[in-house]
């Protein structure tokens, strides 16, 4: 009798497509605040993730932000609540100077996740947003010095009323986008990647 391996359950497909989606969005984050000069470069480490080059801020602040806004995000991804994820860069008005959008796509019954082959493909769509990222500075224009960011999740009412009760009891509570913050002036669509993959499809500014 030959024996094979269990097919990971559709519950479990969801968790692991969570995780991966929060640790390339946590280098994702990361690259775009160097490359774009959010914060100065010394603040920064060199490391590589998808065998790719990568900075990412070591200010504890900073670090401790994008961790409670992942938490979130896992929270979402495993109920299949979330579709995309921006991270948008204001001037000192509050005005979105850049959106950073990441469309986020979920395992399907065929997604075998025990796929040696399937995880290498993944590796390597990751790795393209990732180098697509690293260059995106020559493509956009120098960004005010006074410039900040905030992180934008695109879900629904029912989900985000779920989200503000969990997260209100660790001090992290999530609010509506201002509506400005939320509307670009003659916007410039600039496509970073897309990909054929279940788990992160495409990426792509608006300037």
């Amino acid at each position: 009798m030959s024996s094979s391996s269990t097919p990971i359950e559709s519950t479990s497909k969801i968790q692991v497509a969570a995780d991966i989606v929060a640790e390339f969005l946590e280098v994702a984050f990361h690259c775009i605040l160097h490359n774009r000069d959010l914060y100065p470069a010394g603040v920064f480490e060199r490391r590589k993730k998808y065998n790719v080059p990568v900075h990412m801020c070591l200010h504890p602040d900073v670090i401790q932000y994008i961790a409670q806004i992942l938490e979130s995000i896992k929270l979402l991804l495993d109920t299949r609540e979330v579709d995309r994820v921006s991270l948008v860069i204001l001037d000192h008005q509050q005005n979105p100077v850049e959106r950073f959008v990441f469309e986020i796509g979920y395992p399907s019954k065929y997604t075998d996740f025990s796929s040696d082959i399937l995880f290498t493909e993944l590796e390597q769509s990751l790795r393209a947003f990732l180098l697509k990222l690293n260059v995106c500075d020559a493509m956009l224009k120098p960004l005010p010095n006074d410039a900040t960011w905030v992180i934008h999740i695109h879900t629904n009412d029912c989900a985000m009323l779920r989200l503000e009760e969990k997260q209100i009891l660790k001090n992290f509570p999530w609010i509506e986008a201002e509506e400005k913050q939320k509307t670009m002036h003659s916007p410039t669509l600039v496509p970073m990647k897309t990909v054929s993959s279940d788990i992160v499809k495409t990426c792509w500014c608006i300037k």
